[in-house]
C-alpha cells in the first residue's frame, strides 16, 4: 500500500491565479488547464462526492498546486500536470498521468481510475 498519495493540480496557489482560475472555470471551462480541478471541484469548493471518496481511502493524501509542487520537488518540474503520485520512502511514482487525468470526463470515471490503480 502506498504511504502517501499526492494530488498535484495544474494551477498555482496565489490569490490572483485562483481568482483567474475561478473565472475561467465559469466563463470558459473548455480553456481551463487543470482537469483534475475541473472534475473534482465545483466553482468554490471540493465536490462532496470526491471528498467522501477520498475520505474512504486509507492512504495519507496531500494536495499541492503547481508552484507548491515545484518548490517542494524542484527535480520534478518536468512531470506533466495535473498528476496523481504515490510517495513512499521519498520516492515518487506516477499513479495516474496528466494524459489519463485529462481524458476523464466525469468524477465517477476518475474515481474508478483511482480505485483501480490503488488496488
Amino acid at each position: 500500500m502506498n504511504k502517501k498519495i499526492l494530488f498535484i493540480y495544474n494551477a498555482d496557489s496565489d490569490t490572483f491565479s485562483q481568482i483567474k482560475d475561478l473565472v475561467t472555470k465559469v466563463v470558459a471551462p473548455n480553456k481551463y488547464q487543470c482537469n483534475l480541478c475541473a472534475v473534482t471541484y465545483g466553482p468554490l469548493k471540493m465536490k462532496n462526492e470526491w471528498k467522501t471518496f477520498l475520505d474512504a481511502l486509507p492512504q495519507e493524501k496531500v494536495f499541492m498546486h503547481r508552484d507548491e509542487f515545484h518548490t517542494t520537488y524542484p527535480d520534478k518540474t518536468d512531470v506533466p500536470l495535473p498528476v496523481i503520485l504515490s510517495e513512499e520512502d521519498s520516492t515518487l511514482n506516477v499513479i495516474i498521468s496528466a494524459d489519463e487525468i485529462n481524458r476523464q470526463k466525469t468524477l465517477s470515471d476518475l474515481e474508478r481510475l483511482v480505485s483501480g490503480r490503488l488496488k
